[in-house]
């Protein structure tokens, strides 16, 4: 047990050493960046300059009159061509480089540097209307020089109005969205005002009828209907990105798909496709079972090749003899029957070794079809992205029903599988290190955060392990700071058991059956917002406070569903002090990535196959609905994507919201009544009074609990001044 406790708090050496790596190799990657490169090009130059300078000014004063007086010349039609532009030009120049990065970059981000031309040209023009009083160079023309005159022209107006165009396309070029909002803004307001001056010109011609005011006709627009459940959907990219950014929920802004990058899947070629077929048949041939391919179904990580059973044919050799008395065999068939699915299944590792592939996996028969399937991985692993899934046409069919769908991935054979969590209602999931459960977390969340809005969804995340998912602080769906202490997250628990009664008090009171009579026929401000709970790590909790997490956890499993909160819980150690029977019984929907053992694999989804699985996103997915469990291959989201869209939706933070404190949920059990932990604290006064010698380990044996509620309970006799007479520190070692 210590060896477990320590598996699921610390970090294992490898990760930690692949962290060092990593933040090695970006400190060498900044090193050897274009800004620092360039300026250090720079500073050595300096150097060289300030070192060499006595050789220098020699080698200069060894010229030829001529040709100093020459370079002078040259210098001084320069000064008056450029004036001081030509300091603020390279000043300029350096400046965009260590920016941007290297000027291999111009073609990349072509728009800084004419932008930056642009504003260099117009404060070449404002240097122009400067000329210094001293006798210098420049006294004979402008501070701009001659190219500052030009560009502002004799003309003072027309200066300023080239001077002005110049900034504006300097703007334009360098921050346009910001420029549009600009003129949207300016024009809008150009407009309304226009607009109020027609309706009164209007208003005293129409005789005494008013004109409708237009803040009235804004709000008089009709919001866009909802697609019906009939109506076919056409996944269209540019349509779906208009009507995303056209979408104001409460004053929200749903982020755009585009938001999300797109990922090339890989396609296993034909001929890989023919020779595997091949193998696979003369392989159950060698081995004395007739089958034949009949199906190929191509997935992003296995491929799985349908398999029909052949049959078996017991014959009879017969003796005749013909006409001249010559003895003839025939050969009579006397019983055919299939080919037993137990023959197939039983070869899986010889199958395995013909196809030099590291593992496969037997789905004996496959649902709806008569076959058998073999899934064998493909040589080259690909992605599913979040975005493609988003973009299929049964995610969106599934999005018009409901707002909690989710894109799962797609199945071994391509096909794309979604599914609706308040149907689920809570989902379980399970996997070892590195497996791809945090990934599956990372995209259940964005998928939610995608199509809803903080008024309808809002999170109670806990993070034991302080890395998965402290990135999503600040978001407005949060309705705490992500929880990463562990008796925090037991009296979140205590929170969410307390939510649950006080909606369904309101159903009560209403006469709802559940969320969604409920929030028929409310207004937005008034429905009752979904609350999905995330719990990254089990295990921690566990053993933590195994006896509370485990009622809070089963009795919200068992009546949260109707008041809309739904939980998704993960672990990494499937084993049944962790994933016990009532938490199973609850947990009807199950997700299973790679385990280290059969024994794991059995626990989570009640059969072996998890323990085969390849990793990296690799799954068995239960459906609650499901008799056997589906390979997906999940979706993958990026740390650029999540970045990207938690900085969309903290920039449409209003305000800092009043943040839910677990920490009043502390005396109070979630039915408002008195914890099993103070009744038992009673009766270890009773104890305390009766025997002088009491320590942890005597309430241990007579309660029949476990040391840490012991120790817990001996903590608060003691502040309550038990065990402080002459037997104090003496009396628990005698106990003991």
């Amino acid at each position: 047990m210590p060896a477990r406790k320590s598996r699921g708090n610390k970090r294992p050496k490898s990760s930690q050493k692949n962290n060092k790596k990593g933040s090695d190799r970006s400190f060498i990657k900044f090193l050897f960046s274009g800004p620092v490169i360039l300026a250090l090009v720079c500073v050595i130059a300096i150097c060289l300059v300030i070192a060499f300078w006595p050789q220098i000014n020699t080698w200069f004063n060894q010229l030829g009159d001529d040709i100093r007086s020459a370079l002078s010349k040259a210098w001084i039609a320069l000064y008056k061509l450029m004036g001081l532009g030509v300091v603020f030009a390279v000043i300029s120049f350096i400046g965009i480089c260590i920016l941007i990065g290297w000027p291999r970059t111009f073609l990349r981000r072509w728009n800084y540097w004419v932008g930056s031309a642009c504003f260099m040209a117009a404060l070449w023009g404002i240097l122009s209307y400067l000329r210094p009083t001293s006798d210098s160079i420049l006294a004979q023309v402008t501070m701009g020089g001659y190219i500052g005159q030009a560009i502002a022209t004799p003309s003072l107006w027309s200066g300023i109005l080239i001077i002005g165009l110049l900034l504006l396309l300097a703007i334009f070029f360098i921050a346009p969205e910001w420029l549009w909002k600009a003129l949207k803004g300016t024009a809008k307001g150009g407009a309304g005002a226009m607009g109020e001056v027609v309706d009164v010109v209007k208003e005293s011609r129409s005789n005494g009828k008013k004109a409708a005011p237009i803040e009235k006709i804004e709000d008089e627009k009709p919001s866009i209907p909802p697609a019906p459940e009939t109506e076919p959907v056409h996944v269209d990219t540019a349509v779906m990105d208009r009507m995303r950014s056209s979408i104001q929920v409460g004053g929200w802004s749903l982020p755009n798909i585009n938001i999300l990058d797109k990922v090339a899947e890989t396609i296993i070629s034909d001929a890989e496709i023919e020779k595997r077929r091949d193998t696979i048949e003369e392989a159950l041939a060698s081995y004395g079972v007739q089958a034949r391919v009949i199906e190929v179904n191509r997935g992003p990580t296995v491929t799985q090749f349908g398999v029909e059973p052949g049959w078996d044919i017991k014959t009879r050799d017969i003796r005749e003899k013909d006409a001249n008395g010559n003895v003839t065999i025939r050969t009579e068939e006397v019983q055919r029957t299939r080919v037993k699915v137990e023959r197939i299944n039983s070869l899986a590792n010889d199958l395995a070794l013909a196809l030099a592939a590291p593992s496969i996996r037997i789905e004996a028969p496959v649902p709806g079809k008569s076959m058998v399937g073999i899934e064998v991985p493909n040589t080259t692993f690909g992605s599913v992205g979040l975005r493609g899934v988003m973009e299929s046409t049964a995610f969106q069919k599934l999005l018009a029903k409901s707002k909690l769908a989710l894109a799962l991935g797609k199945g071994a054979g391509g096909e794309t599988v979604v599914a609706d969590l308040a149907k689920m209602p809570h989902l379980l999931i399970a996997g070892a290190t590195g497996s791809g459960k945090s990934v599956c977390l990372n995209s259940v969340i964005c998928c939610l955060m995608m199509n809803n809005t903080p008024d309808a969804v809002h999170f109670v995340m806990v993070d034991p392990k302080r890395v998965e998912l402290v990135n999503y602080n600040g978001i407005p769906h949060l309705v705490s700071p992500v929880v990463v202490d562990s008796e925090k997250a037991v009296l979140a628990l205590r929170w969410l058991n307390a939510e649950m009664d006080g909606r369904y008090k309101r159903f009560s009171a209403t006469k709802a059956r559940n969320i969604e009579d409920y929030n028929k026929n409310r207004q937005p401000a008034d429905c009752l917002p979904y609350i999905v709970v995330i719990i990254d790590e089990l295990a921690d909790l566990m053993m933590t406070a195994f006896d509370e997490v485990e009622h809070s956890l089963c009795r919200l499993a068992q009546l949260a569903r109707a008041t809309g909160i739904h939980l998704i819980v993960a672990t990494q150690r499937p084993s049944v002090d962790v994933v016990t029977g009532l938490i199973k019984a609850n947990f009807p929907t199950r997700m299973s990535f790679a385990l280290t053992s059969q024994v794991d694999s059995r626990t989570i989804i009640d059969s072996a196959g998890a323990e085969k699985l390849l990793g990296r996103g690799d799954m068995l997915y239960m459906a609650q609905d499901a008799s056997k469990p589906k390979r997906l291959q999940g979706t993958m989201v990026g740390d650029s994507e999540i970045e990207r869209l938690v900085n969309f939706w903290t920039a449409q933070r209003r305000t800092e919201p009043q943040a839910i404190r677990f920490e009043d949920m502390a005396q109070a059990a979630p039915d408002g009544k008195k914890s099993a932990e103070d009744d038992l604290l009673e009766t270890a006064r009773q104890l305390a009074l009766e025997s002088r010698d009491i320590s942890a380990s005597f309430l241990q044996r007579k309660l029949q609990i476990g040391f840490p509620r012991a120790a817990r309970l001996m903590d608060k006799l003691k502040e309550e001044g038990f065990g402080k007479d002459k037997g104090e520190g003496k009396g628990e070692g005698k106990a003991d």
